[in-house]
């Protein structure tokens, strides 16, 4: 009787088993789309990440030569002893781009520069580039001036610089000094915040040392100018590479995230369709040994 029992409790066990197999097929299929979209994701980031290294070397040559440029008109400001006043107007620039994916590099700029413009509420702020002004605007959305996008898709250049002065220019906003503040370029793998300050055609000329240069009044307008595009097209630059490195950066460690990601989805699909396997042996045997 014992035998015969068993043989009729034994097949009762089969619907459990095969839903317990239904179930781990269709977690196996979701596991396998998973699977193929990190795979793909993975693709993307590493032709992302070679992108960003051959603008890399590029980008630093760029920088050298635009730090040559800004260095002039610093030093010009550092001869005469320029200083701005107490009671001066400061104008602040926060030099970025539209970019993303390149990890916290307008975050950088933009919290530095809402600080510089909490210190100072009533001074007006120019923004370069979408992704801070989305960052700026919640916290000092009156103080934001002008803003510019569309700049610095590649290398920033001269003329983008200059065209970006003209229209502060022409705007007729009132400042005795500019602090533009960027990210400055220390290595492939690091860069901070700070700011780089150019003076108005009034504060040269109360400059101690100012009578040391014999310019004309037209010509000093136009080297106020000169030297504002020159400290902005250095900031755009060194910004710019920055961005380049830590943008190659992001998509390495989101390529190693990726390959560490299909690996434990490649296991876990392998032990689930182990466990299929077995289960169906499981039933191959137990309906073998009911005959």
């Amino acid at each position: 009787m014992l035998p015969t029992a068993s043989r009729i409790a034994r097949p009762a066990s089969a619907p459990f088993s095969r839903a317990i197999q239904a179930r781990n097929m269709a977690t196996l299929k979701e596991v396998q789309q998973r699977l193929k979209s990190v795979q793909n994701i993975e693709k993307i980031t590493k032709s992302m990440k070679m992108i960003a290294s051959t603008k890399v070397n590029k980008a630093q040559r760029g920088m050298e030569t635009a730090r040559v440029f800004g260095s002039a008109s610093q030093s010009l400001f550092a001869s005469a002893e320029t200083k701005a006043a107490d009671d001066s107007k400061t104008l602040f620039i926060a030099a970025s781009s539209d970019g993303g994916l390149c990890g916290g590099v307008h975050s950088s700029v933009s919290k530095a520069a809402r600080r510089a413009v909490l210190a100072s509420p009533e001074s007006n702020l120019v923004v370069i580039g979408d992704k801070p002004k989305a960052q700026l605007s919640r916290a000092v959305r009156k103080n934001i001036a002008i803003s510019f996008n569309q700049v610095g898709k590649s290398i920033p250049t001269f003329e983008e610089a200059s065209a970006i002065v003209d229209v502060i220019g022409e705007s007729g906003l009132e400042f005795d000094n500019v602090k533009i503040v960027y990210n400055k370029f220390n290595s492939v793998i690091s860069y901070e915040a700070d700011t780089i300050t150019s003076f108005s055609e009034t504060a040269f000329k109360a400059s101690p040392n100012f009578s040391v240069y014999e310019i004309e009044d037209d010509v000093l307008a136009n080297l106020q100018e000169f030297s504002l595009a020159n400290s902005l097209y250095w900031a755009m630059v060194e910004g710019h590479a920055a961005e380049v490195c830590a943008k190659r950066a992001a998509m390495e460690n989101a390529t190693k995230n990726a390959g560490e990601m299909i690996s434990k989805l490649t296991m876990t699909y392998n032990r689930g369709r182990q466990a299929v396997i077995t289960n169906e042996l499981i039933d191959i045997i137990t309906g073998a040994s009911a005959l």
